[in-house]
């Protein structure tokens, strides 16, 4: 090469490119180097502007920008004259090179003249342009100005006068004016400046900055696409919205650039399911066979990557060896200077777009994984999908397509690292030969050794993650039913049965831990051990031992770490992912439902007039009928159904009879193992009711329109059939209140009624009604049979499941049910009189029922929840914005305690010390050797340096580069005498890396049970309103993934931060100390580093903010729809659930792709100063090499930690960063322990352990409001309850009847006034002595997970016979012994048993209590009237003696109570015996009985 470059340059081979020529710099040198580079740069500069799409704009550039267009143009010309002068008569230099360096110039800047011909019509029109575009023109001017000085010692401004001199003199003085002026124009300010166009639905009103690049010009164009290579590599594109983040305008996610057209979910979905699905059934296959190819060829960049890493130590070596030889040239250490330049640069742009392109890639197959999943669940069979619950629905979306996504990363590693451990293997061979093998023998021990410890890790980690869910799942079940958990004082109990499970997840994490730091102390002990080995091996080989052999072994150990410590890890990771998919294929491998084959094409009798027949058709739960049998679910038979267009038909039975089934089995949700069943038009949907009702997070518009575009004539006579026109009256913002999760903010009666009305405004042909009359009171289940059923509906076929038979006689048929059979068709007269109807009312002539409404929404259960559209109504999860406050740091602190903090960071300052120490001994070694004949090389570790290599390596991050120097010959005794020295110091640092691995262990943990205490303690004793107001979601998200992450991911990236800060602290010590003169360049480069974090630390923080806020949605929405998944494919609305699924996904890929981007974005510029700082510091030792000043040790010590310097300084503000988003989840755990409303659990008066004893009440001008500015709920409320009373309330929703359990309960409290039992202030009482007296049943059933026993005796307080006699009490010991006894799995949310029998259930759990007083909020709605009867009675019996109060919809359950109390509009309009108060013609208990006898 030096033969070439010498005759090239005409110059000698030993100095071919020689620098320094008679006082100047050489021409070569300025025409090959300092010319021709920044031209190149400006050529690629302009190619890439002048190739990309851009979006025209009308209108003509401004005088500046055309001046500079015109200068372009006009120095291309100059150059070419110079060129053929210089050509034609050339003087130091060949003519080739004066050709070279003129044609680059000249094609340089005739290339920028036409980027700035193509750019003059875009955005960029009306502004200075593209910062990148002035850079490279500033970089040539040194090249202009060197040119003329030459000229001037030429004897251009000499006489005698040489023309040729002359004129290449005046060509090169208008060149250097030219680009003055260029600069000049350049920074005129633009007469009219357009904001940069931000993808945002905000605006933004900022100008378009210098250094920015990205324009559109449509606010629709998604990030990215349309960008220049220059913009792309190195994210210019990106700078808007990180100046957006910066000033604190990232408020929401659609502040967000959108995503690239080929990232977006519906394009991934439709390249997912169009193209690959008919050639592949498995997911593996399918992703392979759409992201494969992609896949490996970012394969290569992988490959160049690791190549151009290995470049780095090379011409490092070959550098220092020049510097050691005194006779060596200076342009040969110039070129090594270039080339390590161009291999970093080069390195760190491929690196960095490998990393880029495989985020997009995971952005893809997680969109692909978890579009798949929300498929399959939309068009699954019903009976398959029952095997897995939501929670293990919601685990594939969240961390299974997490892993499966995260296998594109670790599989490159897992081929990567094996290459790099074969090349170090290698290198390694070079220096000692075979006795490498001794060495290497050791550590592929201790291989099998760490792969046992990441099998216990492994294991451990599966028993937390057991232990976890089961937390979660206990959590989740909780908070559905704390209501019901408050009323009868569970909180402690539970919430042991919470911190039981977390103590077994501690033990797991605890075990985790520890074997974590074993791993740091052996991967810190294991490259002094293979050192010492291989030595000994080597010297009883017969060899001697050199300084130089010693030290490149130490650098090449150093780096065999980090692929052997990657190598396990990345291997799991791949094993994580197949297990995922393994899970994930499971449920993708469940059937689809085949509606054409579940349904017959036509009826099977031939009969046209036929909609709905059923034929000799057998359904199931199960696969097969012997599935049903054995699991205890029902099965059908249905011998012969036949519904005709237009008619409507009863089904009645008591409860478990399969009423319900018979629906489920008509859309299609059950297995038909035989026989035939039509319905027409199937595929249109049906107008379904489920009976339990399924309410969106919505508004109550958004509710009952369900997708279908507003009509205001149908949508006002819906509200009125549905008898919804007075309760949206009533609310404030009307049907634009938020209705919150599962409606909990409506009662029972208002969500059957949305959910009726939501079925009626689809306006299908037929419509599938299960109860909806149960939940409402008599007079309004008359309105809906009236107004509704046989009103609106009147015309549209309708089967109607009902327990309320009164109200079936204007019915065409009624089908009686059995044990999932049909005993009996016939017309009503025919059926009814079969079925034990409830006892008749006293008749009274016809009177038209009157409506009023109440005072306010009266929710369910007696919620105390104010109405949704309130401002205080939280709709979902709040972003704070703006940095941690230090007070979350703080409280962190204490998490762990200020004695064991102080212990972690006095471990690390001696770990530091010692790691310091021992790189000074290396110096002090090399500096104390004989001063005779010497060759220096240096090897270093690859500059990227992983945060697990950070902890494991015992150079760590101060020694990646390790000077070797060899002499003739060294003593046995010297060299033994300083690797004991040696050795003794890293054992020391090995075992305070321990003891700092260890402290931080147990710190982690006690922070993490801290802080789990705490919040949970704040929770339970939440208020109701909280529970009601906020989404379950939100709550399980602090108790999942908030304190996941406070256990495990905070500690890590903790860990590795503050290890860096004491790395960063030592190495400023040493550098300062070994090479002074780099502070110039850390000076300027600690400013740049400001800014830098500045941009990046505010805006990433934010988008993580955003990213979890945006992930919230997707699970709630994922949740929701398998709540409801019954109503939405009986409705067929299936596709718009799976669109809706996509632009949530679509926004929070948004979020993550910005924040992977933004992480690429830091990583490019800070591997540039990287850079610039190695080419620096190489200068810096040029500059010695030529003064032969200083002390080699000293001096490679100082190269060794600047060097690393930069990845040290990348590392620490990115963990920084990190470490500042995980405490965002400290920061959220903290704001619910220390802000949540809590109960005032405290009361002033203590009571005797039988207290109440008699059971008296006594409420006293009671006034109870939800939130100023609403009306009372409960306006000065006064009555006495004698004890032993039976008390029926009654009055329409809204009336307050169940404000008068939440103010007896203390659910809330009373704004003023009093209440009294037995004399004693409730007020006064202790809550939980409160509660735990008193006895209720309310309206919605909840049963946690578990046993029957464990639903009916949570504290364990009952024998087994006593709760088989409560059982047969109910009419349920028949059915739990058939199933299984009290062992019986009662299922998620108790789903083995029908609503009735879970409502039995809740009654057989209140029998058990001994509490004199009972409320009971309607507990039988849902159960067949003869089983109704007989509860009564047994109701009756059980608490004769004891006080009930009794929310009644069915009036003859309160008809032989002492007394009726009567409510309306929140205040006591009767208070009166039944017999009294119906004789009232003017009474409003009159008027109930009338519109329940109507019929």
């Amino acid at each position: 090469m030096e033969n070439v470059l010498a005759r090239f340059c005409g110059s000698q081979i030993s100095d071919p490119v020689p620098v320094w020529v008679h006082a100047h710099i050489g021409v070569c040198f300025n025409q090959l180097i300092i010319s021709c580079i920044p031209h190149v740069l400006l050529a690629l500069s302009s190619a890439c502007h002048a190739g990309a799409p851009r979006f025209g704009i009308s209108g003509s550039p401004s005088p500046a920008w055309l001046c500079r267009i015109f200068i372009s143009f006009f120095i291309s010309c100059l150059i070419v004259a110079d060129l053929v002068l210089g050509a034609l008569f050339p003087r130091e230099v060949t003519t080739n090179l004066e050709v070279l360096s003129g044609s680059v110039s000249c094609f340089a800047w005739f290339t920028h003249f036409l980027s700035l011909l193509n750019l003059r019509k875009t955005c960029y029109g009306d502004s200075r342009g593209p910062l990148s575009l002035m850079i490279p023109i500033l970089l040539v001017t040194p090249s202009v100005v060197i040119t003329l000085v030459w000229l001037c010692e030429e004897g251009a401004v000499r006489s005698p006068v040489d023309p040729v001199l002359v004129s290449r003199f005046s060509l090169s003085c208008l060149r250097l004016f030219c680009i003055v002026v260029y600069f000049l124009a350049f920074l005129v300010r633009p007469h009219h400046l357009r904001p940069p166009t931000v993808v945002s639905i905000n605006d933004d009103s900022e100008y378009s900055p210098l250094v920015t690049s990205f324009c559109s010009g449509s606010g629709e164009e998604p990030a990215e696409d349309g960008e220049s290579w220059l913009s792309r590599l190195f994210y210019l594109w990106m700078h808007p919205l990180l100046q957006r983040g910066a000033g604190g305008g990232l408020r929401c996610p659609q502040d967000v650039y959108l995503l690239p057209h080929r990232l977006q979910t519906a394009t991934i979905r439709q390249d997912v399911f169009s193209t690959c699905r008919p050639r592949a059934s498995r997911l593996l296959l399918l992703l392979h066979t759409c992201f494969g190819p992609h896949f490996y060829s970012l394969g290569l960049l992988k490959l160049v990557s690791c190549v151009l890493a290995f470049m780095g130590p090379v011409l490092l070596n070959l550098l220092v060896n020049f510097m050691e030889t005194r006779e060596a040239e200076l342009s040969w250490g110039v070129l090594y200077t270039i080339g390590l330049f161009t291999s970093g640069f080069l390195g760190a742009l491929v690196q960095n777009q490998f990393m880029h392109q495989i985020n997009k890639l995971m952005l893809s197959v997680r969109a692909s994984v978890l579009t798949s999943v929300y498929q399959k669940s939309l068009r699954g069979e019903g009976t398959g999908l029952a095997k897995f619950s939501p929670g293990e629905v919601v685990n594939f979306m969240s961390t299974d397509s997490d892993r499966i996504s995260n296998f594109c990363r670790s599989f490159h590693e897992l081929w990567g690292l094996p290459v790099q451990f074969s090349v170090t293997l290698y290198l390694l061979y070079q220096q000692v030969g075979i006795a490498f093998l001794g060495g290497l023998g050791l550590a592929l021990v201790l291989v099998p050794l760490n792969k046992v410890i990441a099998s216990r890790i492994m294991n451990n980690n599966k028993e937390m993650l057991k232990h976890k869910d089961a937390r979660v799942k206990l959590v989740t079940e909780l908070l559905s039913g704390m209501r019901v958990v408050k009323f009868y004082a569970w909180e402690e109990h539970f919430a042991c049965q919470v911190t039981r499970l977390r103590e077994q997840e501690l033990r797991s994490l605890r075990a985790i831990k520890l074997l974590d730091a074993m791993c740091v102390y052996l991967w810190a002990a294991l490259p002094v051990l293979i050192s010492i080995i291989t030595f000994i091996t080597y010297v009883l080989l017969g060899h001697s031992l050199t300084a130089a052999k010693v030290f490149t072994s130490l650098a090449l150990v150093g780096m065999l770490i980090l692929p052997l410590n990657n190598f396990p890890w990345v291997l799991n990771g791949v094993l994580e992912a197949k297990v995922s998919l393994d899970r994930i294929q499971t449920f993708l491998d469940l059937p689809d439902q085949d509606m054409l084959r579940y349904y017959r094409a036509e009826a099977p009798s031939g009969d046209g007039s036929a909609v709905v027949e059923m034929r000799n058709a057998t359904f199931s739960w199960g696969s097969e009928v012997k599935d049903s049998k054995e699991s205890g679910s029902l099965t059908l038979f249905i011998q012969h159904l036949s519904v005709k267009k237009g008619e409507l038909l009863a089904v009645v039975g008591k409860v478990g009879c399969g009423k319900s089934s018979l629906l489920s089995a008509i859309t299609g949700e059950l297995n038909r193992l035989g026989g035939d069943l039509f319905v027409a038009h199937q595929e249109f949907g049906f107008g379904f009711v489920a009976q339990e009702s399924w309410i969106q997070f919505a508004t109550i518009r958004e509710n009952i329109l369900f997708g279908k575009e507003y009509d205001e004539r149908l949508y006002k006579d819906v509200l009125e059939a549905c008898a919804l026109t007075e309760d949206l009256n009533i609310l404030p913002a009307g049907d634009q209140t938020e209705v919150g999760e599962n409606g909990v903010t409506l009662s029972g009666g208002q969500k059957a009624r949305v959910s009726l009305a939501r079925a009626v405004y689809q306006e299908k042909n037929i419509y599938l009604l299960d109860d909806p009359l149960a939940a409402v009171d008599t007079d309004v289940a008359a309105h809906l049979m009236d107004r509704c059923i046989l009103g609106i509906l009147r015309h549209k076929t309708r089967i109607l499941c009902t327990h309320r038979t009164e109200l079936l006689k204007k019915t065409d048929r009624v089908v009686l049910m059995e044990d999932g059979k049909i005993v009996c068709t016939g017309l009503p007269e025919e059926i009814l009189p079969r079925v034990e109807n409830s006892p008749k009312l006293k008749p009274s002539p016809p009177q038209t029922a009157e409506i009023k409404s109440g005072a306010c929404p009266e929710p369910a259960e007696g919620a105390d929840e104010e109405p949704a559209a309130s401002p205080a109504f939280r709709t979902g999860e709040e972003k704070k914005e703006g940095a941690v406050s230090l007070q979350v740091y703080v409280e962190y602190w204490r998490a762990v305690g200020a004695a064991l903090g102080a212990s972690v960071l006095l471990a690390l300052l001696f770990m530091q010390a010692s790691r310091n120490v021992s790189d000074w001994w290396l110096s002090y070694w090399i500096s104390s050797l004989p001063n005779v004949p010497q060759n220096f090389s240096l090897m270093v570790t690859p500059p990227l340096l992983s945060p697990t290599l950070l902890l494991f390596s015992i150079g760590g991050l101060v020694t990646p580069v390790s000077w070797e120097k060899s002499v003739g010959q060294n003593t046995t005794e010297g060299i033994s005498f300083y690797l004991s020295v040696y050795g003794g110091i890293a054992a020391a640092n090995s075992i305070f890396t321990a003891l700092r691995a260890l402290l931080f262990a147990y710190g982690a943990i006690r922070a993490a049970t801290v802080i789990h205490k705490r919040l949970l303690e704040r929770v339970l004793r939440a208020t109701v309103t909280f529970f009601d107001t906020t989404p379950v979601g939100c709550i399980i998200n602090r108790f999942s993934s908030d304190i996941y992450c406070v256990d495990d991911f905070l500690p890590f990236i903790l860990n590795i931060f503050l290890t860096n800060l004491f790395g960063l602290l030592g190495m400023l010590v040493m550098i300062s100390y070994g090479l002074p003169l780099i502070l110039a360049i850390l000076v300027p480069l600690a400013i740049l580093y400001y800014c830098i974090q500045h941009f990046y630390r505010h805006t990433s923080r934010e988008l993580k903010r955003l990213q979890s806020l945006t992930l919230s949605p997707i699970y709630s929405h994922f949740s929701e729809t398998l709540t409801g998944l019954t109503t939405i494919r009986a409705t067929r609305h299936a596709d718009r659930f799976a669109e809706e699924c996509d632009c949530r996904l679509d926004l929070n890929q948004r979020c993550f792709f910005a924040s992977n981007t933004a992480v690429q974005w830091l990583d490019i510029r800070l591997q540039m100063i990287g850079v610039v700082v190695v080419t620096a510091i190489a200068i810096i030792a040029l500059i010695q090499h030529q003064r032969s000043a200083g002390d080699p040790g000293l001096v490679g010590l100082s190269l060794s930690y600047a060097l690393s310097i930069t990845a040290l300084l990348s590392g620490l503000i990115y963990n920084f960063t990190q470490a500042e988003t995980m405490m965002v989840s400290v920061e959220r755990a903290e704001e619910y322990s220390t802000t949540l409303p809590a109960e005032p659990t405290q009361g002033t008066v203590t009571v005797q352990p039988d207290w109440p004893q008699q059971g008296h009440i006594e409420f006293r001008d009671a006034v109870l409001c939800y939130r100023p500015g609403l009306p009372n709920a409960l306006d000065r409320v006064s009555f006495t309850i004698s004890a032993g009373e039976k008390i029926g309330i009654v009055g329409r929703t809204g009336s307050g009847k169940s404000s008068l359990f939440l103010a007896l309960f203390r659910m809330m409290e009373l704004n003023s006034g009093s209440i009294l039992i037995d004399g004693v202030s409730t007020r006064e009482l202790n809550l939980d002595a409160l509660r735990s007296r008193l006895a209720i049943i309310p309206q919605d059933a909840f049963l946690l997970s578990g046993s029957v026993r464990e639903n009916l005796d949570p504290l364990s307080h009952h024998t087994d016979t006593e709760l088989l006699d409560v059982l047969g009490q109910c009419h349920l010991q028949d059915l739990v012994s058939r199933m299984g006894g009290l062992d019986t799995d009662v299922g998620e949310r108790g789903k083995n048993f029908s609503l009735g029998q879970r409502q039995l259930l809740c009654l057989a759990r209140a029998l058990l209590t001994e509490a004199k007083i009972l409320c009971i909020d309607e507990a039988t709605a849902s159960v067949d009237h003869q089983t109704d009867h007989l509860l009564q009675l047994t109701i009756r019996q059980k608490f004769r003696e004891r006080t009930v109060l009794t929310i009644a919809h069915r009036l003859h359950t309160i008809m032989d109570s002492d007394r009726v109390l009567v409510m309306h509009a929140g205040t006591v309009a009767e208070l009166d015996s039944p017999t009294i108060l119906s004789r009232s013609k003017d009474s409003h208990f009159y008027r109930l009985i009338h519109s329940a006898n109507a019929d």
